[in-house]
């Protein structure tokens, strides 16, 4: 399980899978924010700045690659680790390239917990995150 708050945003088209995802997350301790595309995670991160950004690919109004690209080229939010939740996720991880971790839908919820687990340790080794959690 995650040890401290983590702060997530879910980015899906899927209503279900996201207000899934957020209780699930919610019930493990964290704070979440949720939006539908590429195009609301990006205006949300501006203000809201995740820990881990759970990113689904697949979207219309802008996909997640076309987020990842515009996530990186902004030097402020690049730094912030993704976690690719897709049905494709497996055959787009090498279009991707640094994405934190790829996990294909379906997945269980205790490999998601671990994988944000594993996202928390590595950014907060190189400093990028408040360990109080806020």
């Amino acid at each position: 399980m995650t040890s401290r708050r983590n702060r997530i945003l879910v980015v899906d088209d899927d209503a279900d899978i996201r207000e899934a995802l957020e209780q699930v997350l919610l019930s493990a301790g964290n704070r979440v924010s949720t939006a539908k595309n590429g195009k609301d995670a990006l205006d949300l991160i501006q203000t809201n700045r995740p820990d881990v950004i759970l990113l689904d690919l697949m979207m219309p109004v802008m996909d997640g690659f076309r987020f990842r690209e515009a996530q990186k080229r902004d030097r402020t939010l690049a730094d912030i680790p993704v976690v690719v939740i897709s049905a494709v996720a497996a055959q787009n991880a090498a279009a991707l390239g640094d994405v934190a971790a790829c996990l294909p839908k379906p997945f269980s919820i205790d490999v998601l917990l671990d994988t944000i687990s594993m996202c928390q340790r590595q950014a907060s080794r190189r400093g990028m995150v408040d360990p109080s959690g806020r």
